[in-house]
């Protein structure tokens, strides 16, 4: 397993060693001892799976409190996995950075907290897993437009693109920017 940097401070990408063979392949999707040597401390308490067709927008969505950081995969099909910086003095504010996930090239993204996350799916349907590192919380559960023109998210322009209501009516960036409790310190 290879872990690297991406343009923005703190998110990853996680790209495995695949074993494969005429059975089909075996891959290990997470290890402590790894992402701690990287400098990531990432400890997962709770595990969920969306699926979703094709054109669906989840996002933009994170956690009030001490937040939640995530390591997403997809395991079936391919998406645009998307993280937005929402520490309000970051040099990076609102900045975004985009990384195609499937089940063909088994890679994920960990997204910490101070990110906000989101994704659109590309393939028919697609199976997505994500591990937190704190429990969904309702009352603490918030995000932003998924299409907050401030922030400027290059969605597929080819899809008839859908999301939730709740994502639809969400603020903008903006809006919330002075709640925002995430510091780059």
């Amino acid at each position: 397993m290879e872990i690297v940097p991406t343009e923005l401070d703190g998110p990853r990408v996680v790209i495995p060693r695949v074993i494969e063979d005429e059975r089909g392949f075996f891959l290990e999707a997470f290890r402590r001892s790894l992402f701690a040597e990287e400098g990531i401390e990432f400890d997962p308490v709770q595990q969920n799976h969306s699926r979703s067709h094709r054109g669906v927008v989840r996002g933009m969505h994170f956690q009030y409190g001490d937040g939640v950081a995530k390591l997403v995969r997809c395991v079936n099909g391919a998406i645009l996995d998307v993280v937005v910086d929402i520490r309000p003095d970051s040099p990076t504010f609102g900045q975004w950075e985009g990384f195609e996930l499937s089940g063909e090239n088994l890679r994920q993204v960990f997204c910490p907290v101070g990110f906000a996350h989101g994704f659109c799916v590309l393939s028919e349907s697609a199976d997505v897993l994500y591990d937190q590192s704190a429990y969904y919380d309702p009352e603490l559960d918030a995000g932003f437009r998924w299409d907050d023109p401030e922030v400027g998210i290059e969605w597929p322009a080819d899809l008839e693109l859908e999301c939730s209501p709740k994502d639809a009516e969400a603020p903008s960036l903006s809006e919330i920017r002075e709640s925002l409790p995430f510091r780059t310190d």
